[in-house]
């Protein structure tokens, strides 16, 4: 466990009335990116953020001090997105045109795409956006696991772990969303290298 995220809970366990101010600033950003990742609506994502820390306030005398802080916050916040994506399931999906792309900008800040020419830059935006439309067509539970590995860089077992699965339903469902991803995505890059195959 991160030495900041021990004196963090450390400080939660003690009573430390500015520690929980402290938690929401340092993972803020990452838990809102994942429930956007994940559910693919900014307002939805603001909404999971503040439940997973209202769920966080609630429990925080539940939380075994030798756990990882930041597993568990992924845990409350994939199992807060996909509870959202099940509700909305009866309901229409979102056009796909209308996707915020705050993800996708901060995706390329991150990643330093902004330092390329306009024409590269142009080419990742509409490749993010494409990702971030196709990851709306697959299911949850593949899409919170593409997530968790390939955005975040969690590895298979922490994954798991989160998810309260094994490393070989991780495995398959990781191998199930992305061969559903190339699918759904084929037609762009056809497009996109201009190969007719």
């Amino acid at each position: 466990m991160a030495q900041n995220d021990q004196i963090l809970i450390d400080r939660l366990s003690s009573g430390d009335q500015t520690a929980f101010y402290d938690l929401v600033g340092r993972y803020k950003k990452k838990i809102y990116y994942l429930a956007y990742d994940i559910t693919g609506d900014h307002h939805e994502a603001e909404d999971i953020s503040q439940e997973v820390f209202m769920k966080v306030y609630r429990s925080l005398k539940t939380f075994r001090r030798d756990a990882k802080m930041s597993s568990w916050l992924h845990q409350i916040t994939v199992n807060a997105s996909i509870d959202s994506l099940r509700r909305k399931s009866g309901r229409h999906a979102k056009a796909s045109g209308e996707l915020d792309n705050i993800s996708t900008q901060e995706n390329l800040v991150a990643s330093g795409s902004h330092n390329l020419d306009p024409a590269r830059s142009t080419e990742s935006f509409q490749i993010q956006g494409r990702i971030s439309q196709a990851l709306q067509n697959i299911s949850p539970r593949e899409r919170s696991v593409f997530v968790m590995c390939h955005y975040n860089g969690l590895k298979l077992k922490e994954t798991a772990e989160i998810l309260n699965v094994t490393i070989g339903t991780v495995k398959s469902l990781l191998f199930r969303a992305i061969r559903k991803l190339r699918k759904e995505l084929s037609p762009f890059m056809h497009e996109h290298t201009g190969d007719p195959s």
